[in-house]
């Protein structure tokens, strides 16, 4: 593999590995129990940051297309994920959401009359049964509040990954601009809610603060930046797999810093999600390997 590819896979790779680090800043740096503030702050200043680079402006249709998109990639999602990780482990909320690969195959079916391949069927699968296990059904104390809200936001980020697919990207918006309004439309979206659920946050920390400046410049900018350079200059089936660094990074974190544990259920629901997420890549793979190269096909 040429060194430059290793580059800006390490590179892209970077993003997921911050966005699965926000589970430990929230439980460390940011106040209790304020996810509305949380995904306000995350989502608005790193928006306008965003646009005051890429210049871009939307037209016509594309308005209301941004403003739907927002609410479910950002406004609900954000939300849904600062308040799953309030409520538990950051290792278990991550996983959660990470499952949201096998909702975007159910509502590819459902919306967009996708077929259900047997490779697809075999992922759903697998998902599901990860998810029931890391559950661990029969021991208590988990906050299932949590589960679901975490659930929630894994269907939320589906559903605007399905519709973006379904509605397209206008041709002179580039990616990144495209969620830099995505990101004001959601952040306009929680910003009276908070204020109204929250209220204005005031006393707050020295922690307090760089926890909301990580959440907006390595969480919002630099990671939204770095993953739209590398997707464009990797293949889709690698740029595919550098979503499982997310929540692995989040459960890395979960053991070292925060003591969270799995049992041997956990455990078995860990390894099927992340095969549920990887699945699909490694049948492509071994299709290609099954082909005769053009040498053979010529001999």
């Amino acid at each position: 593999m040429p060194s430059s590819h290793l580059k800006v896979l390490a590179m892209t790779a970077t993003a997921p590995v911050i966005w699965g680090s926000t589970y430990l800043v929230t439980q460390t740096l940011l106040p209790a129990d304020t996810p509305l503030t949380a995904a306000t702050i995350r989502a608005l200043p790193a928006g306008l940051l965003i646009l005051l680079w890429t210049r871009q402006t939307l037209s016509g249709g594309g308005w209301v297309k941004a403003m739907v998109l927002g609410t479910l990639n950002i406004g609900l999602f954000f939300t849904c994920l600062f308040a799953a990780a309030y409520r538990i482990p950051g290792s278990m909320a991550a996983l959660l959401l990470a499952s949201q690969s096998v909702w975007v195959l159910l509502l590819s079916r459902w919306w967009l009359g996708t077929g259900f391949s047997m490779t697809a069927a075999m992922q759903c699968g697998l998902g599901m049964v990860g998810v029931v296990l890391l559950l661990n059904p029969g021991q208590g104390g988990l906050d299932m509040t949590g589960v679901g809200i975490a659930l929630l936001g894994a269907v939320s980020m589906a559903a605007g990954i399905v519709l973006s697919k379904r509605w397209q990207r206008p041709p002179d918006v580039s990616q990144l601009s495209l969620t830099g309004w995505q990101l004001i439309f959601g952040g306009l979206l929680l910003l009276p809610l908070a204020a109204w659920s929250e209220g204005i946050p005031t006393n707050l920390e020295p922690q307090h603060l760089l926890g909301y400046g990580y959440l907006i410049l390595p969480g919002g900018v630099l990671g939204y930046g770095l993953w739209f350079a590398g997707i464009q200059r990797l293949p889709a089936f690698s740029a595919s797999l550098l979503g499982i660094f997310s929540p692995l990074t989040a459960t890395v974190l979960g053991f070292v810093w925060m003591g969270e544990s799995f049992g041997p259920l956990q455990w078995l629901g860990t390894f099927c999600i992340a095969s549920a997420l990887t699945f699909p890549l490694w049948v492509s793979l071994k299709r290609r390997s099954a082909q005769p190269s053009r040498h053979e096909l010529t001999r």
